[in-house]
C-alpha cells in the first residue's frame, strides 16, 4: 500500500482510473439500492445515469495531462482501453445487476442463463461485438490524444496501443465465438436471452 501511494501520486491518470472504477461500483450500488429496496425508482435511475460521466472525467483528465506536457506512459494507454471497455460493457453490467436486484427486491423474473449450444454461441458473438465497439472507442480516444499531446513520442506510442486494441479483438474472436462452443453451430433452438439483456419487470 505504501508503494502504491507514491505511484498514484506520480501517475495522476492511474489515480483517475482507480477513482473511476470505485465510482462505477458506488454509483451502481447506490442506484440499485435506491431503485429497489428504497423504492425510489426515479432517483435510482438518475444515479445510474451518472455512471457515463465517469468516462467523460477520464477522457478530459487524460487529455489535460498530455496537453500539459506529461510524457506518454502506460497509464495513458490504459486509460483508452479502460474507456473503451467501460462504454462497451458498462450498460450490460448495469442490466446484469438490475435483473438480480429486481428479482430480489421487486418480484422480477429470475435470472436465466443461456441454455443450449446455439444460445451460448449467440452470447459469445454478442460479447465479441462489444469488444469490437470497445476497440473502436479506444482507438478514437487515442486519435484525439494524438492531437492534444505535446510529447513528441506520444503519437508513435498511441499507434502502438491502437494496434494492440485490435489484436485483442482478433484474439477474443478466436478464443471466444470461434472456439468457444463449437465454432458457431446453430442447430439448436434459440434459448432465452442472456441475463444481462433481459429487462427488469418494472421496465417492460
Amino acid at each position: 500500500m505504501m508503494t502504491l501511494v507514491p505511484f498514484l501520486r506520480d501517475h495522476p491518470i492511474a489515480a483517475v482510473i482507480v477513482l473511476c472504477e470505485i465510482g462505477l461500483w458506488v454509483l451502481l450500488g447506490a442506484g440499485l439500492l435506491l431503485r429497489y429496496p428504497a423504492g425510489r425508482k426515479r432517483l435510482g435511475g438518475f444515479v445510474l445515469l451518472l455512471i457515463p460521466l465517469l468516462d467523460v472525467v477520464l477522457v478530459v483528465a487524460t487529455a489535460i495531462d498530455l496537453w500539459n506536457g506529461s510524457p506518454f506512459d502506460l497509464t495513458h494507454g490504459l486509460a483508452g482501453i479502460y474507456l473503451g471497455f467501460s462504454v462497451a460493457f458498462g450498460p450490460a453490467i448495469v442490466r446484469w445487476a438490475d435483473v438480480r436486484f429486481a428479482h430480489r427486491f421487486a418480484g422480477g423474473p429470475a435470472p436465466v442463463a443461456p441454455a443450449g449450444r446455439a444460445a451460448r454461441q449467440a452470447a459469445l458473438w454478442k460479447e465479441w461485438r462489444r469488444v469490437v465497439v470497445a476497440a473502436a472507442i479506444a482507438s478514437g480516444a487515442y486519435l484525439v490524444l494524438m492531437v492534444v499531446a505535446t510529447d513528441a513520442d506520444a503519437a508513435e506510442s498511441l499507434w502502438w496501443w491502437i494496434g494492440r486494441a485490435w489484436v485483442v479483438v482478433g484474439l477474443w474472436l478466436l478464443f471466444g465465438p470461434v472456439w468457444g462452443v463449437g465454432g458457431g453451430s446453430t442447430g439448436e433452438a434459440q434459448a432465452p436471452a442472456p441475463v444481462a439483456e433481459r429487462p427488469a419487470a418494472d421496465d417492460r
